[in-house]
């Protein structure tokens, strides 16, 4: 990742954090060996896992500070990525991005978000909040 990617990554660790959560940093997806076999020969590094009770939310997270094909490529490919998880009811992913790069792919974006739970810096604490309540219905 680039210096904002890693930027973001420590003001989110540092957000979790002060908020109590229990979370890992770059996780391995083979350490959930049901996930890792949904996902076959694909290897996954996390950004973030967190433990909720009921829950176990797995996060990528970036910051865009220009536009570009990208975020483009990116939007896309959590798009599909995020179906793999329905068919595990313990498990979500959750996409945190954020930059002012989004300005100008706006409708990736809003496309993103019919398949993806997305958060940024601004609305960051309802997840959390969602997370520390742990329930079910997403």
């Amino acid at each position: 990742k680039n210096r904002s990617g890693k930027a973001m990554e420590k003001c989110i660790s540092n957000i979790f954090s002060e908020a109590e959560l229990i979370f890992k940093e770059q996780v391995d997806i083979r350490d959930f060996k049901d996930l890792h076999e949904a996902f076959g020969v694909d290897i996954k590094k996390f950004d973030f896992v967190i433990y909720g009770k009921n829950k176990t939310y797995f996060i990528e997270s970036n910051f865009y500070t220009g536009g570009g094909s990208k975020l483009n490529e990116t939007a896309r490919s959590y798009q599909d990525l995020a179906p793999k998880f329905e068919a595990f009811s313990n498990y979500k992913f959750i996409w945190i991005t954020d930059g002012k790069g989004w300005l100008s792919a706006k409708n990736k974006l809003q496309e993103a978000y019919k398949y993806v739970e997305i958060y940024n810096l601004s609305n960051l604490k309802n997840f959390i909040q969602r997370v520390k309540n742990d329930t079910a219905t997403f």
